[in-house]
């Protein structure tokens, strides 16, 4: 293998750590509350049924009629009150309305405070995300740097191999930083 097929190697391996941090991040965010009804809030819903633990989304089938309601309407019927019961014990702090065939959560407005409460904890999740791509990419180099001394490279090839990385991580942390800036208007939205 040529050294630039393994300096490109050790680049796609950062992009795929950086990839799956601001995955983990969309992720994060989808879990936090806005001013909306959005059906991610209730993708860590779990529901036992018939003695096994299954996703809400493998379920039934969420949807947002109304920007501040929430629907979920069972694949089975019969699975309506393990449902509502998964939803209560996810402490959501919505109280779901059983009409018998679906589901209801009226999403309640979000006080200013817990808005700021929501937005700070947006901001320590990307934080988090880019600590987490600051390492791959301190791990990236380092590899490059090992590989460097190695096969003897010059100083500047494996710096040249380093600072792509580099640019690389740029690049994630500012879809991450965008990605946090539009969940923050949404939070703080009325």
């Amino acid at each position: 293998m040529s050294t630039d097929d393994a300096f490109a190697e050790v680049a796609l391996e950062a992009e795929e750590h950086f990839e799956k941090s601001l995955g983990a991040l969309n992720n994060e965010f989808g879990r936090i509350r806005t001013g909306r009804a959005a059906p991610q809030m209730l993708d860590h819903v779990q529901v036992e049924m018939y003695g096994s633990v299954m996703p809400l989304r493998q379920m039934a089938q969420i949807s947002a009629p109304e920007p501040t309601q929430l629907m979920v309407k069972p694949f089975d019927k019969n699975s309506i009150r393990a449902i509502e019961k998964g939803i209560t014990i996810a402490d959501l702090g919505i109280t779901p309305q059983n009409d018998g065939s679906v589901i209801r959560l009226n999403i309640p407005p979000l006080s200013q405070e817990r808005r700021k409460q929501l937005a700070a904890q947006a901001k320590d999740a990307c934080e988090k995300c880019k600590v987490a791509m600051r390492n791959a990419r301190r791990d990236a180099i380092k590899q490059i740097e090992s590989q460097g001394k190695e096969e003897r490279l010059s100083e500047d090839i494996v710096k040249q191999a380093s600072e792509g990385i580099t640019e690389l991580l740029k690049q994630f942390e500012s879809r991450a930083e965008q990605a946090l800036e539009e969940k923050t208007k949404d939070i703080l939205e009325f």
